[in-house]
């Protein structure tokens, strides 16, 4: 008599087997050394808000992948906002002056899409340079400022000064024998904003140093220069007219000039509050 064969049926299951969670202590431990991990790495602020992310992923259900990027997104947002703060702190920008605040309904000589334009800082990438000319009080250091800190908080290295400013530096820097760092310092930046050439008179040495700043950043980063005095006029404000055509034939190369006309900001101003003040005192 034939023993039957017995048949055995092999199932393959397509589920994973259920994995076993880690105890407490053994989370806690994997939690800490995370917390390390992160702090070798110098990622303080994803080690800040690691709980809180871990949290989220429990409660929302993120994948792996879905918690890291987050946690991660975390530190890339805190590590900009840091190197914004550091550009902004070295641009040393005078006012907290934006572009838009601008008032551009009251001062029609300025283009607003010539300016939304340069605020994109596409002539900062062919190294364009951008003159400013006009009266005290028409808005050119507010737009120069604005267009500065723009360009920070695009990621380029910006540098406000007045031209005074520039060329006492330059005189002290002579004097201690701090030339050459001084000239490398001024063609650092990306963007140089030069503000209110020609209100105060410069000395020989200081148009000088004035050329030679615009002459090493020339064709290589772009610089903005404001100006109450005329291009025609520049000579006088030099003390030499060699140089002025010199810094000008560099300057001007490769530049988009902005003549702005109208009344002062600061007079119009005055105007206004003294005629409220009259209109006050008459009704008294």
């Amino acid at each position: 008599m034939s023993t039957p064969r017995t048949t055995t049926k092999t199932t393959t299951s397509t589920s994973r087997p259920p994995v076993k969670a880690p105890s407490t202590t053994a989370q806690a431990s994997l939690y800490q050394q995370l917390r390390a991990h992160l702090a070798v790495l110098k990622l303080t602020d994803a080690a800040e808000h690691l709980p809180a992310v871990l949290d989220a992923a429990t409660a929302e259900g993120l994948t792996v992948t879905a918690a890291l990027e987050r946690l991660l997104g975390i530190e890339v947002a805190a590590t900009e906002a840091r190197r914004l703060a550091s550009r902004l702190r070295f641009a040393c920008l005078p006012t907290p002056a934006t572009l838009e605040d601008f008032d551009y309904d009251a001062q029609p000589d300025v283009d607003p899409r010539l300016i939304a334009d340069l605020a994109t800082g596409r002539y900062l990438e062919s190294a364009t340079n951008v003159l400013m000319i006009g009266s005290p009080g028409v808005g050119k250091t507010h737009l120069a400022v604005g267009l500065a800190r723009k360009a920070a908080e695009t990621g380029y290295r910006t540098y406000v000064t007045t031209a005074a400013d520039l060329a006492a530096r330059c005189h002290r820097a002579a004097i201690e024998g701090r030339w050459a760092t001084t000239m490398r310092f001024y063609a650092g930046p990306t963007l140089l904003v030069i503000d209110e050439l020609g209100y105060l008179p410069l000395p020989a040495e200081g148009a000088s140093a004035l050329f030679q700043v615009i002459a090493q950043r020339y064709t290589k980063t772009s610089t903005i220069v404001t100006t109450n005095r005329p291009i025609t006029s520049w000579g006088e404000v030099l003390g030499d007219t060699t140089v002025a055509a010199a810094l000008l034939d560099r300057l001007l190369h490769r530049s988009v000039v902005l003549d702005i006309g109208g009344d002062s900001y600061r007079l119009r101003d005055h105007h206004a509050r003294t005629h409220t003040l009259r209109a006050a005192a008459t009704h008294v």
